[in-house]
């Protein structure tokens, strides 16, 4: 029985590594393009945390810039309750370029992030797979460089979203704030 089980652990293992693999990248991926001002216009996740908080987010503003070594600083400010609040962190590089990992230093939790498709001057479209101890969640951003996309691209965010295997009420359009020129700072 005890081999039965580890044998079924490791199928699903296999497939979850499988089903990252399967994410692709942004073709002759430009880092120095992604730099910039985006606003985060869609979030997709299967996390519990999205699951509680989904009601009050908004969209919010994210800077990346590039480090020296050549990985991305992104900070992102966004409204929480009347106050302003920024995240930063450090996406590092990895053999494969437009794809980055970032370990939280809150929660501990690995998150591998994948630029799957980016035109750098309208949108980008951002999959991240989180590991933590209790398990591991699906995420994925839609980016715009403005507070407004095409139907089309919200719709590509919508149906690649569904390809990771989110379902619609995973899956999020953002609203934007009232309050919008206070926190884009």
């Amino acid at each position: 029985m005890h081999a039965v089980l580890l044998g079924i652990l490791g199928l699903a293992l296999l497939g979850a590594l499988h089903a990252q693999d399967s994410v692709p990248v942004q073709t002759d991926f430009q880092q120095d393009k992604l730099t910039g001002r985006w606003y985060s216009i869609g979030l997709a996740s299967n996390s519990n945390w999205f699951k509680e908080k989904k009601h009050l987010m908004k969209m919010c503003t994210t800077v990346i810039s590039a480090t020296a070594d050549g990985n991305l600083e992104v900070t992102s400010t966004y409204p929480k309750g009347d106050q302003c609040e920024k995240r930063n962190s450090l996406y590092t590089k990895t053999e494969q370029p437009g794809r980055f990992r970032y370990t939280s230093p809150r929660w501990g939790s690995k998150h591998d992030i994948r630029v799957v498709e980016t035109n750098y001057e309208e949108y980008a479209l951002v999959a991240t797979q989180i590991s933590k101890s209790t398990g591991s969640s699906t995420m994925v951003l839609l980016y715009s460089r403005t507070k407004e996309l095409s139907p089309e691209r919200l719709e590509r965010f919508t149906q690649f979203s569904r390809e990771q295997g989110l379902t619609d009420e995973e899956i999020l359009i953002l609203p934007q704030t009232g309050e919008s020129s206070r926190w884009e700072r």
